[in-house]
């Protein structure tokens, strides 16, 4: 009796979740996070570590980390890696040179133990500058086509313009609430 009634307060109450938002250096992590927290644009730096802030969306408190990009923080990222439910990788979609650091970077964190049962959105950010490769481009560039054993998402987005991150939010929380 007591499982079923902590379930069913569940599907009411507010529910929590850790979210590691990943991605190499100057894709936008950092603008998507305080647009997502604050719905508009904050000037940011690079980060240098990382952000934490609780971003509240349909019923569900995401706790956000935003990790630093930069090729000597990328080894750090692992200390974040427990307890993670999902992970939105964030990919310059203008940065064409750097695709195949991204892909190696993705794929070196989908091996990890401890995120092997975490949810993946990816966010194609950028889409609203010229030379912007489409989601479908990006999702060849890091692989996702390959990934049979995960639950992943991959969403066009402008982190400047708000444009598609609410549609990845809708889709990380179904995805949390049916993983449940």
């Amino acid at each position: 009796m007591g499982l079923w009634l902590s379930r069913m307060l569940s599907w009411f109450g507010d529910q929590e979740a850790r979210i590691l938002v990943l991605g190499l250096d100057n894709a936008g992590k950092t603008t998507i996070l305080y647009r997502l927290q604050v719905g508009e644009i904050v000037a940011t730096i690079p980060t240098i570590g990382f952000n934490v802030e609780t971003v509240s969306y349909k019923n569900i408190k995401f706790q956000v980390w935003d990790l630093g990009g930069q090729t000597s923080i990328r080894p750090y990222w692992r200390c974040y890696y427990p307890n993670t439910q999902a992970i939105i990788y964030v990919v310059d979609s203008t940065d064409h040179e750097r695709i195949g650091t991204s892909r190696e970077e993705f794929h070196a964190i989908l091996d990890e133990d401890e995120l092997k049962d975490s949810l993946i959105l990816v966010y194609a950010n950028k889409q609203d500058l010229p030379g912007a490769l489409s989601d479908a481009q990006i999702a060849e560039g890091l692989g996702l086509y390959s990934i049979k054993n995960r639950t992943w998402a991959i969403f066009k987005t402008s982190a400047v313009k708000g444009e598609g991150l609410t549609e990845g939010l809708d889709w990380l929380s179904n995805a949390l609430k049916t993983k449940r």
